[in-house]
């Protein structure tokens, strides 16, 4: 434990990372007069100092410009520092500055690998060149002073004596993106070091409505206990926690007032997945169906907790495989339905389409009475509270993205109505689409929310992002979910295992072995070894291509009959042989898992 320690609660804003031949040294350069944090690049140790080491010709250092310490990840053998070298202010939070991470870096503490035997190389290798994944990671947010995992009304409710405690103690780590990186550091006890980041989203606008000027904000705040991308993390585990948990917070301040109003998304909680196997739409497979109600039951009273009353609106499908998911769904929340927790059912592409999502007004008459009586968070102008929320909205689809959107897009809305209403700027009958410009800014401002969720899920923009965008469904809009359609069938075989990899390596999630199966796997020799979906693909086109050219010449010439049959024949079987083979050709996760 370190001795040593800044008595001041305010995190360091301005570093600059010394990089010696044997250590780092991060250097507090934002006027604060607290110690420099030195870590060794042998072992990861760390210590604090009151001065930069000697620098000499043989120690000349590399210098740059931080504004933030992620965290320590530890692997196999060495240690991995975690910085923010860029950033971008996008706006505030309740007065201060949130900032987007444009930029971070990971730094190998790894000297210790030399003496390391040559198969520990390789395997740390594999592991550290997830960190270059996880470099990319999108959508992170930060606030030097203000905890933004917490909502407004949580925020508000906090004691005096929490508002004392450094930000990463006040925060919830249901939303603490680098919960698992920063246990060194706290550890260690260095609170000015210790950054709280959450992955979500921000935005945010200004409109004149007559005189008055309303602020409207965006908030997406995604849960780390089920993370992951969309066809690798479905369902729920066995503690309730469930895959693409996203609280979203809209805030609009006004005349000195604040008003809040919290949706949240989550998958289905049950046991179910979808295993990848190059299929466009792989199966729904539900897991130890018997552990349904109970896992349900977990998920919800979780919500309860910390929400109040819930009402869970299923978008799924009532036929096909999400109609099975929707009745082992609606069965299970018979154990859990009552006074405090609603289930509702409304087939959104049986009612809406594909086209006609103004039927959402439909779904909004049955929810209505829930939605008044649960009400929003406001605080007057002097920040005494007038209202709370008592409960929540939680939307959910099969990926919770599209249509989950499109919905809660609609309720943010008509709570914004609501609101305005009651501040004495909309009369009974004024909506925000009377409004030209705040009903632009307003559509643009649920589009971005959606796409950022989306992306960060399934690695593409939303679908069906045109309507949240412009109110209807166009031609564009169509093409581009065809094309984002495609995108996310290619990621999902190809590239997001190596993705899910990296999240959980990030998260604490596994522990750091490669598997039996994919040790297995490397070793095999024939086509097992050089199969790639690029060479099946290029196959499959090169003999349709000739069997098309064949065809072309079939009046000339009866042999070309048989050459294009014998074509169509190679094309067909190799793409029999990549769907009997999917998992072959699949990007799949290679790390155990283990709870921590």
């Amino acid at each position: 434990m370190m001795e040593k320690g800044d008595s001041s609660q305010k995190l360091y804003k301005r570093m600059r990372l010394w990089e010696f031949p044997d250590q780092y040294v991060v250097e507090p350069t934002d006027g604060s007069s607290g110690s420099c944090l030195e870590i060794s690049r042998v072992d990861g140790s760390m210590k604090l100092i009151d001065e930069i080491p000697h620098c000499s010709s043989l120690r000349v250092p590399k210098i740059r410009t931080i504004f933030g310490v992620i965290g320590i990840l530890k692997l196999l053998a060495g240690s991995y520092l975690l910085v923010i070298t860029e950033r971008e202010s996008v706006g505030s939070y309740m007065g201060h500055p949130i900032f987007k991470v444009s930029s971070m870096k990971v730094f190998p503490c790894d000297h210790s690998l030399k003496n390391t035997p040559v198969e520990q190389k390789k395997m740390e290798a594999e592991f550290s060149a997830l960190l270059n994944v996880a470099e990319k990671t999108p959508g992170l947010y930060f606030s030097y002073d203000v905890n933004i995992t917490l909502s407004a009304q949580r925020l508000h409710d906090l004691g005096d004596e929490s508002k004392l405690l450094p930000l990463w103690r006040q925060a919830d780590p249901r939303f603490l993106w680098n919960n698992y990186m920063m246990e060194v550091l706290i550890d260690h006890k260095l609170d000015p070091f210790l950054l709280p980041v959450v992955q979500g989203s921000f935005h945010n606008f200004q409109a004149a409505i007559g005189k008055d000027i309303v602020d409207v904000t965006l908030i997406a705040r995604r849960c780390n206990r089920r993370t992951g991308t969309r066809m690798w993390r479905r369902g729920a585990d066995t503690d309730g926690f469930v895959a693409n948990f996203v609280e979203s917070e809209q805030i609009i301040q006004l005349n000195g007032c604040t008003a809040s109003f919290v949706q949240v998304r989550g998958s289905i909680p049950l046991l179910w997945d979808q295993i990848v196997d190059l299929t466009y739409k792989p199966k729904f497979e539900i897991v130890r169906l018997e552990e349904a109600p109970r896992v349900a039951e977990r998920h919800f009273l979780d919500l309860r907790k910390k929400y109040g009353n819930v009402l869970a609106v299923d978008l799924v499908n009532k036929h096909g495989g999400e109609g099975r998911l929707n009745e082992k769904f609606a069965n299970a929340m018979q154990h859990v339905d009552g006074d405090d927790v609603r289930y509702l059912h409304f087939d959104f592409h049986h009612i809406c389409g594909h086209v006609h999502f103004e039927r959402l007004s439909i779904l909004y008459d049955q929810i209505e009475d829930f939605f008044i009586k649960n009400r929003y968070f406001l605080l007057n102008e002097k920040d005494e509270k007038v209202e709370v929320q008592l409960g929540v909205v939680r939307t959910n689809c099969i990926d919770c993205l599209d249509r989950t959107n499109v919905t809660q897009s609609m309720l943010g809305r008509r709570m914004l109505e609501f609101q305005l209403r009651r501040l004495g700027i909309f009369d009974a009958e004024e909506t925000i689409s009377t409004h030209s410009n705040l009903d632009e800014s307003f559509k643009i401002l649920w589009a971005n929310h959606g796409d950022d969720i989306s992306i960060q899920y399934s690695g593409t923009p939303a679908l069906k992002g045109d309507f949240v965008r412009f109110g209807k469904r166009t031609v564009q809009g169509i093409v581009n979910d065809g094309r984002n359609a495609l995108m996310r069938y290619y990621l999902n075989n190809f590239v997001d295992g190596t993705k899910q990899d990296a999240i959980d390596l990030m998260q604490g999630h596994y522990i750091m072995s490669v598997s039996r199966d994919m040790t297995a796997t490397s070793q095999k020799g024939g086509i097992e070894a050089i199969a790639s979906f690029p060479l099946a693909l290029g196959l499959i086109l090169t003999g349709l291509f000739f069997a098309t050219l064949s065809l072309g010449r079939v009046r000339n010439d009866v042999w070309n009959l048989l050459f294009s049959l014998i074509w169509a024949s190679i094309s067909l079987a190799i793409a029999a042989l990549v769907k009997a083979n999917g998992r072959m050709f699949c990007n799949r996760p290679r790390l155990h898992q283990s709870r921590r």
